[in-house]
């Protein structure tokens, strides 16, 4: 049982090329309440149209949230990072975009908002990486570990495109290989 102390306070999900559907997967089995919010940061065309916050929402009933510049965090909702911008946590009650250079051919960057969720959750965030094409998310993932966070990696045969899971698990300690079947039960325990 966890203490008060390490209870879960944000869940962060970065995912690139072939990570969609396990969101959408994940999303139609997690539980109607949640004692904390998830964010998915997901790479993007910079101008795509803010279609995804309305697929995502078709498949759960926690409110999904395309994160504005100081969008003030909630418990029980789903964040979308915008195309075309970094996100940064600046306290535990609120968030903002950046628009500074790609990091890791990108923006949002994975990275960037693992390492600024790190620093503000510490060991009550869980990091997770799923699929994709380049190693962004990789670096970020070892920054939630020197922070006491738990790193969770989807194990690279499941995923559709293996480069950044099977990277990051050659590079950070990992507290749990997911299948995209199993990513909401595991969520739903926390």
């Amino acid at each position: 049982m966890e203490t008060e102390n390490t209870k879960t306070e944000l869940v962060v999900i970065g995912g690139s090329a072939g990570s969609l559907q396990v969101i959408l997967e994940m999303l139609k089995k997690l539980k109607d309440e949640l004692s904390f919010p998830i964010v998915l940061i997901l790479h993007r065309k910079a101008y795509s149209t803010n279609i995804l916050q309305t697929l995502l929402q078709q498949f759960i009933s926690i409110e999904v949230v395309e994160i504005d510049d100081k969008t003030e965090i909630q418990n029980n909702k789903v964040y979308v990072v915008p195309a075309d911008y970094h996100l940064l946590f600046e306290n535990k009650h609120m968030m903002s975009l950046d628009f500074s250079e790609k990091m890791n051919y990108s923006r949002p960057s994975i990275d960037v908002t693992f390492k600024s969720a790190a620093e503000v959750y510490g060991k009550n965030l869980v990091g997770v990486l799923l699929s994709g094409a380049n190693a962004d998310g990789v670096e970020g993932l070892g920054f939630i570990k020197k922070n006491k966070g738990k790193v969770w990696i989807q194990e690279p045969e499941t995923a559709e495109v293996d480069y950044m899971p099977r990277h990051a698990l050659q590079e950070v300690s990992c507290d749990l290989i997911i299948k995209p079947d199993t990513l909401a039960d595991h969520i739903n325990k926390q």
